[in-house]
């Protein structure tokens, strides 16, 4: 691919020069304002058509008027193909996240449910980019849907989901066990044939083959009943009586039996939600059906949609969400989507054919309309949530007399005795809490449990960034505690020459929740109403920082204590420590170990284990 940049004056921006040299070949196109803001991002089958149609349609709707009017400089990518085009363009707009381009806030990966491939094997939890030493099934939209299927799936086989390492030293049954929740194979309790079949039976299961296995088992039960092997059958009847319950919890089952598809919907407050003023705010909720059954939802919420035909809405998200990301074989979309380069870049990615498809007629249709009212019940909600926010923050800006404020930036501390003091920053933007843009603080070399210290550190590594010009600059500036703490908040903006404003939140005499004293730079304290939704609002992101501060403390606090505990055994060595890491995989299963357990660890002898045990309990 080549590159050709285009500039132009801000001020005299004449399109017709650029216009004239730019190729009838396929590429990627983007809009700058003359501060070096990236406008828009767009791809391109013959980049000239598509540039000039922007300076000539009469037609344009407000908001790319609006777009264009801002242009002053303009950069073209050619690319080899359109699907090459599109692939970039993903990239770009990802990366510099543009003005006027939809974008959807989804960088997190999917959660599949895992079968090991051991002996015994486990089934677990992932969350990351799939191997093939494993069996994976999914992805499920959230962490919830997966660990649900994971616990019902247990409830039906009673499969193990511990460690390697708690498998391989256990020497009896565990709690799972005693709530018949695995057949504990780590003590021998179960062959390994008859594990096979259960696991065997939870696949069949995943992939959506459940009449098979409850007619597996029912056929397994009643050749058990006939020997009189009455204990036997009494699993299986117990496995029969759960799978029977999960199958009424599937609200939806497919009678194509192992169909994977993704059902895309969307939401608009404006033709949807009449009556309510938030018109241009849109949800598009994606609904995953695997082997038929339907794991869960997940609503995405886009920026920059105003405007947007629902076509336009479905095609930015296809290709937003699904290149670099796993496919399945059936996308059905509220809208139709012309991009038959689309198609044909998810099917080379994924491996296999991906057919789009907005003909929903039969059990396509139903599974549309199923995604189409979660849609609207999200919008709903998101509607009345940012309608309470926008109130509070109303109400916030009048009483700081701040029209203005929209991102706020919270600190907080939290240590125990001044251990593992770690410093917290939430961000509160956009009528919502920002957890990706949270940070943490680790604090050192400070005087165990000095307060002032800690936050003067805190406040100092987070500005100076922002006194260098980089990072997001917040309107208002939390800080949890009192006037000594607001001091040191003062001295490091000084310092760095920021001109931020600043409130110390302090919980009062009572320290009870509504009788918070806000204290300002000039020394004056104020206090709201316990009903004002000013004040809802500012506890909403202080209580955020607390516990986004001590979850982190709380983590670090507890891996530092238990390394610890092993550091402090005399006749325990590093080597030695080690070893029994590298045995039980951590040092909370070695806490855990007996000591005949501890004595299969090379280099640890009966006597040594025995002092190890005693140590530790």
């Amino acid at each position: 691919m080549s590159q050709k940049p285009l500039v132009a004056d801000a001020e005299l921006f004449d399109p017709k020069p650029i216009l004239a040299g730019l190729p009838l070949l396929p590429g990627v196109y983007r809009y700058y304002d003359n501060k070096g803001a990236v406008l828009y991002v767009g791809k391109a089958k013959q980049l000239k058509k598509r540039v000039s149609s922007y300076f000539q349609k009469t037609t344009i709707s407000p908001r790319i008027r609006l777009m264009v009017s801002h242009i002053a400089r303009i950069e073209t990518t050619v690319t080899r193909s359109e699907a090459e085009a599109l692939l970039l363009e993903n990239n770009l707009i990802k990366s510099l996240r543009p003005r006027y381009n939809i974008l959807f806030r989804d960088d997190k990966s999917y959660p599949y449910i895992v079968i090991t491939g051991d002996e015994f094997p486990r089934l677990t939890y992932y969350r990351g980019t799939p191997d093939r030493k494993k069996q994976y099934f999914g992805p499920y939209p959230n962490s919830y849907a997966a660990k649900e299927s994971i616990q019902l799936l247990q409830k039906i086989f009673r499969i193990r989901t511990c460690e390697d390492s708690v498998f391989n030293n256990r020497t009896r049954p565990c709690l799972q066990h005693q709530i018949n929740r695995c057949t504990a194979p780590c003590v021998g309790l179960i062959g390994v044939e008859q594990y096979r079949d259960d696991i065997h039976h939870a696949v069949q299961l995943l992939q959506g083959r459940h009449r098979e296995v409850e007619q597996t088992l029912r056929m397994a039960m009643e050749q058990a009943a006939e020997v009189m092997h009455y204990e036997q059958a009494a699993v299986l009847r117990d496995q029969l009586s759960a799978l029977h319950t999960v199958q009424q919890k599937q609200f939806v089952e497919s009678t194509g039996g192992t169909t994977d598809a993704d059902i895309i919907a969307v939401a608009q407050s404006g033709k949807h939600l009449a009556g309510h003023p938030q018109d241009g705010m849109v949800c598009v909720n994606l609904a995953m059906m695997r082997g038929g059954r339907h794991l869960g939802d997940k609503s995405f919420f886009p920026e920059h949609a105003e405007e947007l035909s629902t076509e336009e809405i479905v095609q930015a998200f296809v290709a937003q969400h699904y290149l670099n990301r796993s496919v399945p074989p059936l996308l059905v979309l509220a809208a139709e989507c012309n991009d038959g380069t689309l198609a044909q870049l998810l099917s080379e990615q994924a491996g296999h054919t991906v057919h789009i498809s907005t003909a929903a007629g039969g059990e396509r249709r139903k599974w549309l309309e199923m995604a189409q009212r979660n849609a609207v019940l999200a919008l709903q909600q998101r509607v009345i949530r940012q309608g309470g926010q926008r109130l509070r923050l109303d109400k916030l800006r009048a009483w700081l007399d701040m029209p203005a404020l929209q991102r706020i930036e919270c600190f907080d501390i939290s240590h125990t005795m001044g251990e593992a003091t770690v410093a917290s920053c939430v961000v509160y933007d956009e009528l919502d809490m920002r957890s990706a843009q949270y940070r943490r603080y680790n604090i050192a070399g400070i005087t165990p449990g000095d307060d002032y210290a800690a936050m003067r550190q805190a406040l100092t590594r987070r500005y100076q960034r922002c006194a260098a010009g980089e990072g997001a600059r917040p309107d208002l500036v939390l800080i949890d505690g009192g006037l000594g703490q607001l001091h040191i908040a003062m001295e490091v903006m000084r310092a760095l020459g920021l001109d931020l404003a600043l409130v110390g939140v302090a919980k009062g005499v009572e320290r009870k929740a509504g009788m918070e004293q806000l204290i300002f730079p000039d020394g004056s304290a104020r206090q709201l109403s316990s009903d004002d939704p000013a004040l809802h609002l500012i506890q909403q992101v202080r209580d955020e920082a607390h516990r986004f501060a001590i979850t982190g403390h709380r983590a670090k606090r507890g891996k530092a204590r238990t390394v610890s505990s092993l550091d402090a055994i005399s006749g325990v060595g590093e080597q030695r420590r080690r070893s029994l890491l590298s045995h039980f995989g951590s040092a909370r299963e070695v806490a855990q170990a007996s000591i005949e357990q501890l004595c299969q660890v090379k280099g640890i002898s009966k006597s040594l284990a025995e002092h190890i045990y005693q140590q530790l309990h």
